[in-house]
């Protein structure tokens, strides 16, 4: 008998049940989250030889757990929170919020949607993920702290620092300043912390860089060869997409990333809205490649051009260009794959 395993997975502990075609629920388990839970949840379901596990957010909460189960032999299928909560709402007699329920409707939603994402072993994509994401962290704690020092320095000079926020900068106009009194020898002090720690953040950001140059060359893409995507673009798409081979079409891949408008159509009246869902890390480096191409005369400039004389406003040619370099890099990418199997 062939059954799915639905996991709930939380921090301290995780909830298994096991359904079959019916949808009736035959066990359950609770284990404690330890070096031991993956034992323990092979020694239980030991009895089910044709089985397969379905891990809520196996890229969020449940991903050691399901990369534990991939690695000890187990097939496992990522479903979506969205998913299994629509399930848990929908289900009659069964929308109360605890964790057997979620595990069932884990479970139900992997049985009734054979699209979901099998969970694979980590590759080097999960590599250049993190490393897209470390560079992104370092930039937003370095704007932090440069918006912090801009602040300070208009309280300590009038006007502040007019120009771009740079060390020797700041440094030159903390050195100006004449203190009087302690409230302005502490915002000095306070200043020149905030310079500091801008001067570790650019030193974070260049090494940052460095790895992420030599990881996206390590992975043999030819994403860089797409006009507007550099080292940085090419590892937030990598990272984010993963296998490309789960994007049947590229309309699949733009709706992934959201380039793809809403249907609003009502009536007789047909309409199409911005796509505010999808993985929006993507689509922000296809925005950045978008808009790296409106610098240059290329043939994404002259499409935008032309969206421009047809009507369309600015915003809207903008997404009409994001739209057609999600297309590229989904041939792109494709392509890519192809070489690496051959």
């Amino acid at each position: 008998m062939s059954v799915m395993i639905g996991i709930d997975p939380h921090k301290g502990s995780h909830t298994a049940v096991v359904i079959n075609d019916d949808e009736q629920v035959i066990e359950e388990l609770r284990v404690r989250a330890s070096a031991r839970q993956v034992v323990e949840l092979q020694e239980w379901a030991v009895g089910f030889e044709d089985r397969c596990w379905a891990v809520e957010s196996a890229r969020g909460l449940g991903y050691l757990l399901s990369q534990q189960l991939v690695a000890a032999g187990e097939r496992v299928l990522d479903v979506p929170a969205m998913l299994a909560s629509r399930v848990r709402v929908l289900g009659s007699g069964k929308s109360q919020k605890n964790d057997p329920n979620d595990a069932r409707s884990v479970a139900i939603a992997a049985l009734r949607h054979p699209g979901l994402t099998p969970v694979v072993v980590d590759d080097h994509t999960r590599v250049l993920g993190l490393l897209a994401k470390r560079h992104r962290d370092v930039a937003r704690l370095k704007n932090k702290a440069a918006c912090r020092l801009h602040a300070l320095l208009g309280e300590l000079t009038a006007g502040g620092l007019a120009s771009e926020m740079t060390v020797n900068k700041a440094n030159s106009l903390l050195e100006a300043v004449v203190v009087t009194d302690e409230v302005t020898r502490q915002r000095v002090v306070i200043a020149t912390e905030l310079v500091e720690d801008i001067a570790r953040f650019n030193t974070q950001m260049r090494a940052s860089k460095q790895r992420i140059r030599s990881a996206v060359a390590a992975s043999g893409t030819s994403l860089c060869d797409i006009r507007g995507i550099g080292p940085i673009g090419a590892a937030m798409i990598l990272g984010a997409v993963g296998d490309i081979t789960r994007f049947p079409t590229p309309g699949h891949f733009a709706s992934y990333n959201a380039t793809a408008p809403i249907d609003a159509s009502s009536g007789n009246h047909s309409r199409h809205r911005l796509n505010p869902r999808g993985n929006r890390k993507l689509n922000h480096a296809l925005h950045m490649a978008a808009v790296s191409q409106l610098r240059y005369p290329c043939e994404g400039r002259d499409y935008y051009q032309k969206k421009l004389t047809e009507g369309k406003t600015s915003k809207e040619a903008i997404r009409a260009l994001k739209r057609r370099i999600s297309d590229v890099v989904y041939r792109q990418l494709r392509a890519d794959a192809k070489r690496i199997i051959s």
